[in-house]
């Protein structure tokens, strides 16, 4: 197996994003500020290996307030953002928190905020029960904000109201399929408002335009993310959706198809927002143990986003 000669396309850009990278520098700077146990609400970014790190170093992750024995300790909400209620529960229970929601998420819910006050019944493009759908719709008063999650309900939303109608979107779709669902709303709703900017995140679609430039030219593509994560899953669609249908996650479950790889002479690798590049690294370890592999990087664009970490952690 050893003498197969593979070429890997290495996707550009991949992995963390600002918004994941200032998610986890908040929970580490947290944790030396404030000392161990730090809560977190909800994984802190959709990823195994960084959870996983986090709770070594003394992180507890919950799904909802009650959880936290000790309210004494502080609470981090992860990158996805929160509903409206929940740091007002924090507040009741007189904790400390830190709000680790990436801030193109926040962007999302002050958008939503204020057409919900201009008077607008909003409609958010995106994916039941993912926690970012689930803040942002817990902005806003129930029933002033309905879920579309595709081209049918698109097609057969019904919207009777005197009020206008507006959109959003959840930050980490597939920009084509977005596009489309778009479209649809348009066509029904000719006065429908957009937002101003699009509000899928640069880094979703600069990983998907990254994955699109080079999957034509695989004949197999990896996508090295957690199943729960929408960005990594979007990723493999729109391998598939560009030329390679041969592609899938690399999750921490998952063993490797050194069979079908075998029998490949290019192979494509990207990885999720909340990936970190280690798990790439020992991915490419794995395969240079059977193959003799040489590395093609293939980058679209030169990403220089970051954003600050709150004053208190400072």
């Amino acid at each position: 197996m050893k003498n197969k000669e593979i070429k890997i396309l290495l996707s550009a850009p991949r992995g963390f994003c600002a918004g994941v990278e200032r998610a986890i520098e908040i929970v580490e700077k947290a944790l030396n500020k404030y000392g161990a146990p730090v809560y977190v609400r909800h994984e802190i970014v959709h990823n195994k290996f960084v959870v996983d790190d986090l709770k070594k170093k003394g992180a507890i992750f919950v799904e909802e307030l009650e959880e936290i024995k000790d309210k004494t300790r502080p609470v981090i909400f992860s990158a996805h953002g929160v509903p409206k209620k929940v740091p007002l529960d924090a507040e009741s229970y007189k904790m400390t928190y830190v709000d680790a929601t990436c801030p193109l998420v926040s962007k999302v819910h002050r958008e939503a905020e204020n057409l919900h006050k201009a008077e607008y019944h909003l409609v958010l493009i995106g994916h039941q029960n993912h926690p970012e759908v689930i803040g942002t719709m817990g902005q806003l008063p129930k029933g002033s904000i309905d879920l579309i999650q595709n081209e049918e309900e698109a097609r057969n939303y019904k919207f009777e109201q005197k009020k206008q109608l507006a959109f959003v979107t959840q930050t980490t779709l597939s920009v084509d399929d977005t596009k489309d669902i778009i479209q649809i709303l348009k066509k029904r709703f000719p006065k429908i408002r957009e937002p101003h900017k699009e509000d899928i995140c640069y880094a979703t679609t600069n990983r998907q335009m990254a994955v699109k430039n080079i999957a034509k030219n695989c004949d197999m593509f990896f996508v090295i993310g957690s199943r729960n994560s929408s960005n990594s899953v979007r990723l493999v669609e729109v391998a598939k959706k560009s030329g390679c249908m041969n592609s899938q996650l690399i999750h921490s479950q998952s063993e490797i198809p050194y069979d079908l790889i075998e029998n490949s002479n290019t192979i494509g690798i990207s990885s999720g927002a909340s990936a970190p590049e280690i798990l790439v690294e020992n991915f490419i370890s794995n395969l240079k143990k059977k193959f003799k592999v040489s590395i093609d990087e293939v980058e679209i664009i030169k990403e220089d986003v970051v954003f600050k970490v709150p004053k208190k952690l400072n």
